[in-house]
């Protein structure tokens, strides 16, 4: 049996320096992509700052979005109903970067490719929207039409592959007890 299953993204705004910095150049307004395997967001992933305190250090991290790093943020939360078999190679996938999370660094040269629409490929160097549409394709689907190293936040948003489920603060969403509580709070785009 084939049963379907759902994976979210999660796109923030954190309001820091580089966020203000990369917003220059994509005129987009949340520019941090994430991968959840819950809708309440407690088992998320991405590539960003190791240490919230240094945007230096980065790499393939578990996002803990009630930490205080997130508290002012803003927020998309898009659902995607996938296969089975999707499902099962995104999770695998992730399992491997957990594994070997000390090979995998931030791909800063890899966004400022995406400035000037050059592919930049680092061997194990991903910025996160880059990390969400590779795992995507290569879990068997394509979220946006274009290659994933020049895929940024706001073609996540764009996508018709993805269903906003809510727009506001991240602890407004993340806040929410149980679904039927958080359907009944969700302001939609």
């Amino acid at each position: 049996m084939n049963r379907d299953k759902e994976i979210y993204v999660l796109l923030t705004d954190t309001g820091t320096v580089l966020t203000r910095i990369i917003r220059t150049f994509t005129k987009d307004p949340l520019n941090h992509a994430s991968i959840a395997f819950d809708h309440d967001l407690n088992e998320v992933y991405s590539f960003g700052r190791k240490n919230p305190n240094n945007p230096f250090f980065g790499g393939f991290v578990r996002e803990d979005v009630r930490d205080d790093f997130f508290l002012d943020a803003m927020c998309a939360v898009y659902r995607c109903t996938v296969s089975a078999s999707v499902y099962t190679n995104l999770r695998n996938q992730v399992q491997h970067f957990e594994q070997n999370q000390d090979l995998y660094k931030y791909n800063l040269v890899g966004m400022l490719g995406v400035v000037f629409n050059i592919e930049w490929e680092r061997k194990y160097s991903y910025f996160c929207s880059q990390f969400v549409a590779t795992m995507f394709q290569r879990s068997g689907m394509n979220l946006v039409d274009k290659s994933p190293l020049l895929v940024t936040p706001g073609d996540l948003q764009h996508t018709p592959a993805l269903e906003l489920v809510y727009h506001g603060h991240l602890h407004g969403y993340v806040g929410c007890q149980n679904s039927i509580a958080a359907a009944s709070t969700f302001q939609t785009a």
